[in-house]
C-alpha cells in the first residue's frame, strides 16, 4: 500500500498537522461524531431546560440554532473540549438528519473465517473492498486530542462543508490510523481520523472544502479485527494491539507498525464497543 497518504496502510500523509488553524483554548480530551449523535438522541429531550425538540416547534431557526450550539457547548466542556461557533449550523444539520431521517450506514465487508475458544470469538478475518475515504492527519499533543479535533473537522465536512453543501449521511465505524515504534510501546502523535463515504457517494465522492481532508481510495485489505470495550487511549490501544498480536498463529503477516482503531458507539456509554484492526501485508 501508499504509505505517502493517510491510507488503511498508516502513511502519515500531509494534510492536518498541526491541528489545523490554531485557533480556539487550550486542546484537551476528546468529543467524537458518535457523541455529538448521540446526544441528538438520547440526551436533548433531557436538558434541564425542557425538551428541545417540542420548543424547537415554536422557535426561530437561529434561536434553535443557537439553543442547539449552546448546549453541545456544556456537553463538550465535560470533556474539556471547546465547540466553536463555526459549528453551530452542522449541529443543527446532524441533529434534524438523525431525528429518524437517517440511518448508519455501516462499512461493508466480507467475513472470510473467524477463530474460537470456548465459544468465544477471539477475532474475525475480513475483506474489505475498495473505496474512497475521507481522512485527515493530526498532530497533537496526545491521541486524544488529535482524535479531538480531527473528528471536528470531518464533521463539519459530513455536515456541510464539502462541494455538495449537503448533509452526506453517517457511516460506521469511524476508524484512526495508529502508528507504533517496533515494540508496540509507544504511539506516535500522528493520528489519521479516517470516514467511509456511504454508498450513495462511492462513484463521485463529495470534495471537502477544507484542505488538510483528503478523500482517498484505499484498496481492498484483508484485516484481522478484535472486539473490545471500554475507553480508548494511548494505553490502552497498546493494551490491545499486543493482546491481538499474541492471539494471531502468524503475526508476521500483518503491517507491523500500523493498526486501526475502529469505533462504533458513544464513547461515554457504559459498553463501548471497538474493535483493533490488524492488516494483512499486501
Amino acid at each position: 500500500m501508499d504509505r505517502g497518504g493517510c491510507q488503511m496502510s498508516g502513511g502519515g500523509g500531509s494534510g492536518g498537522g498541526g491541528g489545523g488553524d490554531g485557533s480556539g483554548p487550550d486542546r484537551h480530551g476528546m468529543i467524537t461524531l458518535e457523541d455529538l449523535e448521540s446526544f441528538s438522541e438520547d440526551q436533548l429531550s433531557d436538558s434541564g431546560n425542557g425538551s428541545l425538540e417540542e420548543e424547537g416547534e415554536t422557535m426561530e431557526e437561529d434561536q434553535d440554532q443557537d439553543r442547539l450550539l449552546h448546549y453541545w457547548q456544556d456537553v463538550a466542556r465535560g470533556h474539556q473540549v471547546e465547540v466553536s461557533q463555526d459549528l453551530a449550523e452542522p449541529i443543527q444539520q446532524l441533529t434534524s438528519n438523525n431525528q429518524g431521517r437517517s440511518s448508519r450506514e455501516h462499512v461493508p465487508f466480507t467475513l472470510l473465517a473467524h477463530k474460537e475458544k470456548c465459544g468465544e470469538v477471539l477475532f474475525e478475518k475480513r475483506h474489505y473492498e475498495k473505496g474512497h475515504w475521507a481522512c485527515i492527519t493530526m498532530r497533537e499533543d496526545t491521541y486524544e486530542q488529535s482524535i479531538c479535533y480531527g473528528f471536528m473537522r470531518i464533521m463539519r465536512y459530513i455536515c456541510q462543508q464539502n462541494s455538495l453543501d449537503d448533509y452526506l449521511g453517517m457511516t460506521l465505524p469511524i476508524v484512526t490510523v495508529v502508528r507504533t515504534d517496533e515494540n508496540h510501546s509507544v504511539i506516535s502523535h500522528d493520528v489519521t481520523v479516517a470516514y467511509y463515504l456511504p454508498a450513495e457517494h462511492q462513484a463521485q465522492p463529495p470534495q471537502p472544502h477544507d484542505s488538510d481532508i483528503i478523500v482517498e481510495v484505499w484498496p481492498a485489505s484483508v484485516v484481522y479485527t478484535r472486539a473490545f470495550t471500554g475507553p480508548t487511549n494511548e494505553v490502552t490501544i497498546i493494551d490491545q494491539i499486543n493482546a491481538m498480536a499474541e492471539l494471531l498463529d502468524s503475526p508476521g503477516v500483518c503491517v507491523n507498525d500500523s493498526f486501526i482503531v475502529a469505533g462504533y458507539t458513544n464513547p461515554a456509554h457504559s459498553h463501548r464497543q471497538n474493535e483493533i484492526w490488524f492488516l494483512e501485508r499486501r
